[in-house]
């Protein structure tokens, strides 16, 4: 029973969230630089920029744009389509009105990057602190509503909320502001719309009719290992020396680029809720393992092909590590 304010709310019949989590092996055989077959142009870029620049100031021709993208097996045409999209969303700016243009990082994306990469290298590093709150989000549609209907499944989704039952979604801790502000913002013009956001308690929290109903944990766990079983012979080739800085770069990005999905999609429930043996530490483990070592590498790779267009990437391009790394200056995450 989930009590609400004292009340009782009756459960329905369970219903499991549809979204297994499976990150696609961006990188094939990591070992090989050519058999890249990863994400969109735009994507990739986006991903590059926030692991290897770290400054606003620095200026981007961009033939070093190309050259990035080219390691990855990218047309030029592709590669400044991507450029002219991340401009035209702002991530990136023109400098000046020189021919060929010279672009640079907003601060704005900067912030945006430090804070997604610290999220991504510090995710899974300490337990939840976990009191046993959890908000729950209901809400009523006249019939002919679908399409606010699937907005706000949409928007619940987004906010890592899961459906436990017919109507009733929910996420772990107390914080209800994100949720509160989007259903007044999608719903305040539509007559006989009811929605409530509320602060429940579990009284069988880890019971088979707890808030676990909602997860499919053993899609999340199976995904975990599938990763762990995608990289560990790249773990060993590291441990060895085998990786040379092209396969390095290329290793990085696809082991970051298969790490990235499970923070948006591992709720981090504490772990009386996990199953036994839960796989998420060993699959950290390795990720850092890997993204650590070839950290050094990757960048060198990057100066390297880039500095023939860009004289002053030495100076700009370095590598975003984990901040909680022991072997590491304390103050931030980079060289």
């Amino acid at each position: 029973m989930v009590t609400v304010g004292g009340a009782g709310l009756s459960p329905g019949r369970a219903a499991r969230q549809a979204d297994e989590v499976s990150p696609p092996d961006p990188a094939g055989d990591a070992g090989d630089p050519r058999s890249q077959a990863g994400p969109n142009p735009q994507h990739l870029l986006r991903t590059l920029l926030g692991e290897y620049l770290d400054s606003a100031e620095a200026d981007l021709p961009s033939a070093a744009v190309v050259a990035m993208l080219r390691e990855f097996d990218v047309s030029e045409s592709s590669a400044r389509a991507a450029l002219s999209r991340l401009t035209r969303r702002g991530l990136i700016a023109v400098r000046g009105s020189e021919r060929p243009p010279v672009y640079h990082l907003t601060s704005q994306t900067i912030a945006r990057h430090r804070s997604t990469m610290h999220r991504f290298l510090s995710f899974g590093a300490q337990p939840p602190q976990w009191t046993g709150d959890w908000v729950a989000v209901s809400f009523s549609l006249p019939e002919a509503r679908q399409a606010q209907r699937h907005g706000i499944r949409t928007m619940l989704g987004s906010l890592r909320f899961v459906r436990l039952y017919d109507g009733v979604w929910i996420r772990p801790g107390d914080d209800s502001g994100e949720a509160t502000r989007a259903l007044h913002e999608l719903l305040h013009t539509v007559r006989c719309a009811r929605w409530s956001v509320m602060h429940v308690r579990f009284d069988d929290e880890a019971g088979p009719h707890g808030p676990t109903a909602a997860y499919d944990l053993a899609g999340l766990a199976s995904a975990y290992r599938s990763f762990i079983d995608r990289y560990s012979d790249l773990r060993e080739r590291v441990r060895a020396g085998a990786v040379d800085a092209p396969r390095a770069l290329i290793a990085r990005t696809s082991v970051m680029d298969s790490w990235r999905r499970f923070p948006d999609t591992d709720p981090d429930l504490p772990e009386h809720l996990l199953p036994a043996r839960w796989p998420r530490p060993a699959a950290r483990e390795l990720f850092l393992e890997i993204h650590s070592a070839l950290g050094p590498l990757a960048e060198a790779r990057l100066v390297e092909v880039t500095a023939p267009y860009w004289p002053a990437a030495p100076s700009w391009i370095t590598h975003f590590r984990a901040a909680e790394d022991p072997a590491l200056p304390p103050a931030g995450g980079r060289d």
